[in-house]
């Protein structure tokens, strides 16, 4: 159903494809000639719109380029299986989709970090207590035992580079930490994420790289720092201040996304 959906729109399926994170779905005026469909007529599923997740797929155009984009995604904290949380990407991989590009708003753990920050991944650290490749391995799409030694592609972050210095966006490198989630974390969690190594956390991305990278697809991860995290902010966090720094932020996000887009 999704292929004949995607070439009865393109005449052939695109190599890109990029998940929206939360407060980032304005994104999508950047599109011309697209048309959208629900999660729930592709996939059977409904998302959270509370965290600020519509679940469409819109499939246009960027600069003539044709595109996939997500708006929105689905966490482990909404009690989805591990088949679920593969279902989306593995769905675009089977029908040929080669590159994703991944965002996400998250907490800064990094003390030289501010909201409104946007972090290149470099690497990420799995807090989640789950792998989504459990179960039956899809041997079609990969190997049971995927190697993570660059899950998110150099080139791609080389590029992403070139794009931002062209456009005097300033960039963050580091890495991400995925926590289920959805309480918020602890004072102790974030001093002992920020000990391993972790320069922002969140509750989404790390399973979806897993799986992009199972089935060989190229990655991109761009994190949206909104707020600083537990311990470091002053404030009480707040989703309603991760959705209101992502709609503040996504146009300088989306001209990121353009250059890139139109060099790969």
């Amino acid at each position: 159903m999704l292929k004949e959906i995607v070439l009865d729109k393109f005449s052939k399926v695109p190599e890109t494809m990029i998940i929206l994170g939360s407060g980032i779905n304005e994104f999508v005026n950047n599109l011309s000639d697209s048309t959208c469909l629900s999660y729930k007529e592709l996939f059977d599923f409904d998302t959270d719109k509370s965290i600020g997740h519509t679940g469409q797929l819109h499939l246009g155009y960027l600069n003539n380029k044709p595109l996939l984009v997500l708006e929105g995604r689905k966490h482990y904290y909404e009690e989805v299986s591990d088949s679920d949380m593969r279902l989306m990407i593995q769905s675009f991989a089977s029908v040929g989709v080669k590159n994703i590009i991944i965002t996400n708003a998250c907490g800064g753990m990094n003390e030289s970090y501010e909201p409104g920050d946007i972090m290149v991944i470099e690497d990420h650290i799995n807090m989640m207590g789950r792998n989504p490749l459990v179960g039956k391995n899809n041997d079609e799409l990969g190997v049971r035992f995927v190697d993570m030694s660059e899950p998110y592609d150099l080139e791609f972050r080389n590029t992403i580079d070139k794009v931002s210095f062209k456009l005097n966006i300033k960039l963050q490198h580091g890495v991400y930490v995925s926590y289920i989630g959805p309480s918020y974390e602890t004072k102790a969690e974030i001093k002992a994420f920020r000990m391993l190594g972790g320069d922002a956390v969140g509750m989404s991305t790390v399973p979806e790289v897993i799986i992009a990278r199972h089935a060989n697809m190229r990655v991109l991860g761009l994190s949206l720092i909104t707020n600083m995290s537990t311990g470091i902010s002053k404030n009480k966090l707040s989703h309603i201040e991760v959705l209101e720094v992502g709609k503040k932020s996504v146009k300088k996000l989306s001209k990121l996304l353009i250059g890139f887009i139109e060099r790969i």
